[in-house]
């Protein structure tokens, strides 16, 4: 029996799905009727009713050896009051999160003409959120945008949500006040309001009376430039708890990623495909 409800239901490969005008109405009594012995490729699962402006979704199973062959069994997924029609040329269909973005609300499938006049829908859609612990500034912060990047080509994933934990270097300044800060590097562009700061990454000629603002590997310099382990404030987005699925980085990690039950963690300098790789150990 074809099970039915499933969340996040879709053609995968969007090859799967036959879109087809018919002259019989959009009941399950009258689809199953017109599908049950009709030949159809052996490459089809879902079919795409079409009659009258109308749209009904169908899963269909059969022998999958022949070239074609007659179905021996339906299910009817969504009728016309469930199933909602919609074009869109710059939707990947092959892409889930893609699919999801198209949805109409409401409906329960959405079947979706999209790039290249490729065809898919998506039935019950729900984004699984993922949270990505991050410093900022820059903003966006990389490892959102290599994410965003990630789930915008992988047509395995499930539609995603992905959620930004920001860690703001401005709030742990502004929550430890100091006379003078050292910060990891120049480069995150972070604004402190015309505070006193010193970058590690410049090694200041003299060891400043400064508050750090850095994680294990910063305090690591310091220890070699310095000989000492100055007081600090902890930005390391990886001790921040995964109680939701998560994805972060850390500069301990210096290639591959780890991973956990609810975390994946990538190098600070991580690739795409790291990033990919670690929001599919978590999804997948």
């Amino acid at each position: 029996m074809i099970p039915g409800g499933v969340a996040n239901l879709r053609s995968h490969p969007y090859r799967g799905l036959s879109v087809q005008e018919v002259d019989v109405p959009l009941t399950t009594a009258a689809i199953t009727e017109h599908l049950l012995g009709r030949e159809v490729y052996r490459r089809t699962e879902f079919l795409a009713l079409r009659h009258g402006g109308a749209t009904a979704l169908a899963e269909v199973r059969h022998d999958t050896g022949p070239l074609f062959a007659p179905v021996t069994e339906v299910r009817v997924h969504s009728g016309p009051d469930d199933t909602a029609w919609v074009e869109a040329p710059d939707v990947d269909v092959g892409n889930a999160t893609a699919l999801a973005g198209a949805a109409v609300p409401g409906a329960l499938t959405t079947v979706v003409l999209g790039r290249f006049e490729h065809v898919n829908f998506i039935h019950r859609p729900a984004h699984v959120p993922v949270r990505v612990t991050e410093v900022v500034p820059p903003e966006p912060p990389k490892l959102l945008d290599q994410a965003r990047q990630a789930v915008a080509f992988d047509e395995d994933l499930p539609p995603v949500e992905l959620v930004l934990d920001a860690i703001r270097v401005e709030d742990l300044v502004a929550a430890h006040p100091a006379p003078h800060y050292l910060l990891p590097c120049r480069g995150s562009g972070a604004d402190l309001g015309g505070a006193d700061v010193a970058y590690l990454d410049t090694r200041p000629a003299d060891r400043g009376d400064w508050l750090m603002i850095g994680c294990e590997r910063s305090l690591q310099f310091h220890e070699h430039f310095y000989g000492d382990d100055p007081p600090r404030v902890d930005l390391c987005p990886r001790q921040r708890h995964a109680d939701v699925l998560t994805l972060t980085k850390c500069c301990l990690l210096e290639r591959g990623l780890e991973q956990d039950d609810r975390a994946a963690v990538v190098p600070w300098g991580a690739s795409l495909d790291e990033v990919r790789e670690g929001l599919r150990n978590l999804l997948l």
